[in-house]
């Protein structure tokens, strides 16, 4: 696919992540219904609300042409894997809203996700708005990184090593032991320490892991079906390659986006660090 042709997919990806953005915002503090699918073995994965599903007709309304026009393929969280995504050359890859939970709890951390993907498994567009604080993330490849229209350049400038983790690594068995040894690497390279947050969805973590550097984010691997879907890594792993930061499986290969056997990441978790 030609670099003007990512250029327009892009833009489109960008007006249907502010569009479905904008709908989400308008819910905050509402009643919100709810509701249980079938899924992984942790509560984040099986909560859903007629947010996402709502948020997710309207992105779908702008992608529509571009899967005629391009002959793309579709994998999204609320619709069924149709297994396009192995015929087509490239398919967008959609989480409508990242982070239901703390959505349905009022709380920050979730986030619309859009990424277009080779067939390969390598992420040619990322796009991430986070409706909370209204900011816009966009990464095409070769293009580099933009948050909110403006060219970003990765700067690590903290003072503390920033780690971001999810809700399931409260009762993580390492949980404890995690934190010792990342405090012990920050404190060995000129750090003042750690500063661990638990932000909200996979999505989320990852961006402010990658604003609040040094910073990382990861989920280890496990033998449940769980630990996010590749709809939860295909958007964040394209702003990490084109911020020049790293992204990878926790074994140090490339994150498996295109996935056969599964839409989970489970197998071999997923590690995002500012460097």
């Amino acid at each position: 696919m030609s670099d003007p042709d990512l250029e327009e997919l892009t833009a489109t990806a960008v007006k249907a992540a502010l569009d479905a953005g904008s709908l989400i915002r308008s819910h905050q503090g509402g009643k919100i219904e709810v509701q249980h699918k079938s899924g992984g073995h942790t509560y984040a994965s099986q909560v859903v609300t007629e947010v996402d599903r709502k948020a997710q007709d309207m992105i779908l309304n702008h992608l529509h042409c571009s899967c005629d026009q391009y002959d793309l393929a579709l994998l999204t969280e609320e619709s069924e894997d149709d297994r396009s995504r192995f015929e087509k050359e490239f398919f967008w890859c959609i989480d409508p809203l990242d982070g239901t939970l703390p959505f349905t709890r009022g709380e920050p951390g979730y986030s619309v996700s859009i990424a277009l993907v080779a067939r390969g498994g390598a992420p040619q567009i990322g796009v991430v708005y986070d409706p909370v604080r209204e900011v816009l993330w966009q990464a095409t490849r070769g293009k580099g990184v933009l948050r909110n229209g403006q060219s970003w350049d990765l700067a690590a400038g903290g003072r503390e090593l920033t780690f971001t983790y999810d809700r399931s690594f409260e009762s993580h068995p390492q949980r404890e032991r995690v934190f010792k040894a990342l405090e012990s690497y920050a404190l060995s390279i000129g750090l003042s320490g750690l500063s661990a947050i638990h932000y909200g969805g996979a999505v989320i973590n990852a961006c402010h892991a990658l604003e609040q550097a040094p910073g990382c984010h990861f989920k280890f691997a496990k033998p449940q079906e769980g630990g996010g879907s590749i709809w939860d890594y295909a958007a964040t792993a394209c702003l990490f390659q084109e911020a020049g930061a790293v992204v990878s499986d926790v074994h140090g290969s490339a994150l498996d986006l295109n996935r056969k056997d599964s839409t989970f990441m489970n197998h071999r978790g997923a590690l995002y660090a500012t460097d």
